[in-house]
């Protein structure tokens, strides 16, 4: 409801603003420009306020967990101590 008066009172403020256009100006196009806008802000305002298009809220179960992973494994090469990565598999 908030979004839709801030745009009817924004498509006022462009419509009053068009309107007092000075008298060499096309009034024509001043009209039509603020028509377009306020049929804009109806339209818009009737997709803003419609349902989602979905029939509620979807529930997804987690994926399994990955048989394999990777750990970090130290070991000893003979000279010093170091790490390697090792696929686990449970």
């Amino acid at each position: 409801m908030n979004k839709t008066f801030a745009a009817l009172v924004a498509v006022a403020t462009v419509a009053g603003s068009l309107a007092a256009t000075p008298a060499s100006a096309q009034r024509g196009l001043g009209a039509a420009v603020a028509g377009g806008i306020i049929g804009g802000a109806i339209v818009g305002g009737a997709v803003a306020a419609s349902r989602p298009a979905y029939g509620g809220p979807v529930y997804v179960e987690d994926a399994p967990p990955p048989p394999c992973h990777w750990a970090r494994e130290r070991f000893w090469d003979g000279y010093a101590w170091r790490f390697r990565r090792v696929e686990v598999c449970n």
